[in-house]
């Protein structure tokens, strides 16, 4: 019983660290689009922005 509840322990934490690093990713990817639609944003005209 405890094989079993060891291999379930180590992957679940494996997949939490999977996890762990899709977010970070995620979180990255997120700022970088923030940033480009404020970007965007500045350089687009008001009718453009009504849309």
């Amino acid at each position: 019983q405890d094989l079993v509840k060891n291999h379930l322990m180590y992957a679940v934490r494996e997949e939490v660290e999977v996890l762990k690093e899709q977010i970070k990713a995620l979180l990255e990817k997120n700022s970088q689009l923030e940033r480009e639609n404020s970007l965007l944003k500045t350089l687009a005209s008001p009718e453009q922005l009504e849309k």
